[in-house]
């Protein structure tokens, strides 16, 4: 009887209630959360499996036989297993390059995140506001006459110009080179690439019907007259719509990638614990 009085008293005590509360709390937090067991836990689902497929069929040019699949999915539980065995040494914390990694993979989310297809009035817009980066050059057509100074005078390059400017036939005059006489509707460019810059220079100046020179190249000197030039202008969209799109789909992956940094840097205190520079 005096026995029962005791656990009847017992059993009042408040901090036995509480022991009690506490004990079945932690073994409804065992039963609900995974714990250490799900981090155990390793589940490779067909989809995973299939995608090992794809890539050994896309590698190899075949697909891969029962043996070697299982190769395949016992390479992925190792991979997995030394991650994670990784993960709980602490080896993930201030390594540079797992964490140059984390960054790009989560720039490439950011920037994907609200990609869209551009409309025509997209590409339209994009042109029209930058049109620097799609300018074409000024694009001349020239004819060209070439002496190597070497072995002609100027006295014989002034009479030269001097016959070729009351109409005298080009092809009469200079000597031969592997040079064009006549260049049709090139770009300032590619003529600075053929002739150098010196004579590109005087090419985007010349009048327009006129002989001129000499001019000096890495060849030699040229007498040239420029038949028609184009000024720099920006392109339709349509020939240029291609790298318009490219353009465009650049500037919203930034955009988006800026855009979702300054929405998570709002979440941040920022405390720079540094001398000013």
């Amino acid at each position: 009887m005096l026995r029962w009085l005791k656990i009847r008293a017992l059993l009042r005590e408040p901090l036995l209630h509480f022991l009690l509360i506490g004990l079945a709390l932690f073994l409804l937090y065992g039963r609900v959360s995974p714990g250490d067991s799900d981090s155990r836990r390793i589940v490779v689902s067909q989809s995973q499996v299939d995608d090992m497929v794809r890539q050994y069929q896309a590698s190899f040019n075949r697909p891969p036989t029962p043996v070697e699949i299982r190769g395949l999915i016992e390479t992925y539980v190792r991979d997995e297993i030394v991650y994670r065995e990784g993960l709980s040494m602490g080896l993930d914390e201030d390594d540079a390059v797992i964490k140059r990694r984390i960054r790009q993979k989560y720039d490439l989310i950011a920037e994907e995140e609200e990609r869209s297809e551009p409309t025509e009035a997209d590409l339209l817009a994009y042109l029209k506001a930058n049109p620097g980066k799609f300018l074409r050059p000024a694009v001349v057509s020239f004819d060209q006459v070439f002496f190597d100074p070497a072995t002609i005078g100027p006295q014989a390059v002034g009479a030269a110009k001097a016959a070729l400017a009351k109409g005298a036939d080009p092809a009469k005059f200079g000597q031969p080179s592997m040079l064009p006489r006549h260049v049709a509707n090139s770009s300032i460019d590619l003529v600075a690439r053929d002739f150098g810059d010196n004579f590109a220079r005087q090419i985007a100046a010349a009048p327009v019907g006129q002989w001129i020179g000499p001019v000096t190249s890495g060849f030699g000197v040229h007498l040239m007259r420029v038949s028609t030039r184009a000024a720099p202008a920006v392109p339709p969209l349509d020939q240029v719509r291609a790298a318009v799109a490219r353009e465009w789909e650049s500037d919203q992956r930034t955009r988006s990638s800026e855009a979702d940094y300054r929405r998570a840097r709002a979440d941040y205190e920022v405390i720079i614990k540094a001398r000013s520079p």
